[in-house]
């Protein structure tokens, strides 16, 4: 028996799939997954100002940077930036070197090691003992004491060493005075005890070596925590406007977007 009625229920349902159908063909895209919020900013602790630099190793790659592709040292953050381009989040200096701008101490690139861990005495912050290691390997980073590191052996894809140690597990370095004579714009590295997160920091105005360690321990809460100059302390950090100027550097550490 013919049934118009039947006719037009089934012609409506049609349209309603085609409309449905170029409703989902011209839907808008997703929008973009947000930009990472900016590395870097301010933090007070005893009433000095500090800029840190937090970066999850999941999101962001750290790498320290020595010499170019033309065999030369970078010798300046904004060389360093130019060479790398946009993807470099922030960078600083990130070790003591000799009058070559030679690391003095441990410098390990991509999984090959330039210069060896040095055990040696002698004069200077960087022979403060315990001094200490700064590595990476893969999405993970770490602080250790120069003995423990050498127990350790993490064979890292990079590394840098320094002195002296701030914070050795969770405690201020033993020859550390809470507020000694000293005061210089510091900057330094401390690493979360998941090692996913670590956290890099330089003073705006000259501190003490006892001021710049309770930072990291108290505010930043590292247990492990490195220093790595106190000269020639700069950053880069683009995001702030911020390309500071200093005496030629040698290693220098930095986050790339991945």
């Amino acid at each position: 028996m013919y049934r118009p009625e039947k006719q037009v229920v089934t012609a409506r349902k049609g349209i309603a799939a085609a409309m449905l159908v170029g409703v989902v063909a011209f839907a808008p895209p997703a929008p973009a997954a947000p930009a990472p919020a900016a590395p870097c900013r301010p933090v007070q602790a005893e009433g000095e100002t500090y800029t840190i630099c937090t970066v999850d190793l999941r999101r962001e790659k750290v790498r320290v940077f020595w010499r170019g592709a033309d065999g030369q040292p970078y010798s300046s953050l904004s060389t360093l930036a130019d060479k790398q381009g946009p993807s470099l989040r922030f960078a600083m200096n990130a070790g003591m070197y000799d009058k070559d701008q030679a690391p003095v101490g441990l410098y390990v690139e991509d999984g090959r090691e330039l210069k060896g861990v040095s055990t040696a005495n002698g004069p200077g912050n960087f022979h403060l003992k315990p001094n200490g290691i700064f590595y990476v390997k893969g999405d993970r980073a770490g602080v250790l004491d120069t003995a423990r590191y050498l127990r350790v052996n993490p064979k890292p894809d990079f590394a840098t060493q320094s002195g002296p140690m701030l914070v050795v597990d969770g405690h201020i370095h033993p020859k550390i005075s809470s507020d000694g004579p000293s005061q210089k714009i510091r900057n330094g590295v401390g690493v979360r005890d998941d090692g996913r997160t670590a956290i890099f920091a330089i003073s705006e105005h000259p501190v003490s070596f006892g001021a710049f360690a309770r930072l990291f321990k108290d505010t930043l809460g590292c247990r492990n925590a490195l220093f790595l100059d106190g000269s020639v302390s700069s950053l880069y950090a683009p995001a702030l406007g911020r390309s500071d100027l200093s005496r030629p550097l040698g290693p220098m550490v930095g986050a790339l977007a991945r």
